[in-house]
This record gives structure tokens, C-alpha cells and sequence, in this order.
């Protein structure tokens, strides 16, 4: 059965126990709706996100832009923007708003690997709280990358503008309208400037 017409039949017709999505699943709806960006969780539920509205896409941007400057200054590593999926561990797919993965574990995929939704999870991830976000979805999304090896996250939340630091096995750090955030140790020599995006 097509995907599409998998998930017309789900809207239509509620069944007791819907089967998961799988990441081939993912990828066909990906090719015939481009338009949409989806994800797909660790248990298979498909994610249709909300289109980013001018002000939240300006902060992306901006945000992106801040983070390739960097990495391009120091040769440290790649970036990724909100349209990229990374397959984590886990089995979710995933796509953070803005995202860094150090040079050295970069340099391990073939070519091949890289034209596919990559197993990997990012070392640094960063998700900007949008006006259709629910907080604590986007705060569970963070514990996840976390969980799957992320060792270093923002969430930067303009709503109440404050950004929650996220490291492995520590406590979240919590600060209240701040106007940079520094990245160190991970991102060695990376201060956000936060004007514009918080």
C-alpha cells in the first residue's frame, strides 16, 4: 500500500493499534510532499511540522548563519540547518533547527552514506521555540538528543526568552534573557550573539 494512502486511511479510518512509520516510509513521503518538513520518532509516530512563520525563519537564519561563521573560521567541523534529518540511534529521525557535527566523526561517512538520512546524532544541537511549539515537546526532543549522544544543546526560546543549556548527565542550565551563550568547551571559541534571535 502507498504511503499516502497509508496515511489517508489512518485519518479516515481509526484502527486500534496504527503500525509505526519506518524510515523508507519517511523518505517516500519526504519525495512526494517536499513541501513539508516531517520527523519521525523513536517509535515510529510521524511528525508533520507546523511551516515556520517570517519572524521565526529570520532568527533560523540568523541563528545558522552565526553557527557556519564559526565553524568556517576554525575548519572544525560542518553545520546543518532545519532541513537536514540525521537517523539517531534510537531510530528517530530527527531535525534540529541548527546543528554541528565535529570534523573528525564528519570525515568517517563515504560519500554514499551522506546522500542518505546519516546515522548519527549531532554533537551539538539547537532548536528555536516557535509560537506553534509546545514547550514541553521541544523540551523532550532535547533529552533525546542528549540521550543519543548530543554533548551539547540550546533551546532558545524567544516566548519567554530565556535558553535552556542541555549537557549529558547534568542538570539543565536555565538563563533569562541573555545576550550571548557561549559554546565552550564544545564548540571551542563560539559566543551566539543572541540580538535578533532571543
Amino acid at each position: 500500500m502507498a504511503v499516502a494512502e497509508r496515511t489517508r486511511q489512518r485519518v479516515s479510518e481509526p484502527v486500534e493499534e496504527p503500525q509505526p512509520y519506518t524510515a523508507s516510509e519517511l523518505a517516500e513521503m519526504a519525495t512526494a510532499y517536499p513541501e513539508l518538513r516531517m520527523e519521525l520518532t523513536r517509535d515510529g509516530e510521524l511528525v508533520i511540522m507546523a511551516p515556520t512563520k517570517v519572524k521565526t525563519g529570520n532568527r533560523n537564519v540568523k541563528l545558522s548563519a552565526r553557527l557556519e561563521n564559526w565553524a568556517e573560521q576554525t575548519d572544525s567541523g560542518e553545520t546543518f540547518d532545519s532541513s537536514t534529518l540525521f537517523t539517531m540511534p534510537s531510530g528517530a529521525l530527527r531535525s534540529p533547527d541548527a546543528c554541528w557535527i565535529e570534523k573528525s566523526r564528519w570525515e568517517t561517512f563515504t560519500e554514499e552514506e551522506l546522500e542518505e538520512f546519516t546515522l548519527i546524532c549531532p554533537d551539538f544541537v539547537a532548536e528555536l521555540r516557535s509560537s506553534s511549539d509546545r514547550l514541553s515537546v521541544v523540551q523532550k526532543k532535547m533529552h533525546e538528543y542528549m540521550d543519543n549522544g548530543a554533548r551539547l544543546g540550546w533551546l532558545i526560546d524567544p516566548i519567554s526568552r530565556r535558553v535552556e543549556i542541555y549537557r549529558p548527565g547534568q542538570d539543565v542550565e536555565i538563563l533569562d534573557n541573555p545576550a550571548s551563550i557561549s559554546g565552550e568547551p564544545i564548540l571551542p571559541g563560539f559566543t551566539l550573539d543572541l540580538k535578533g534571535i532571543l
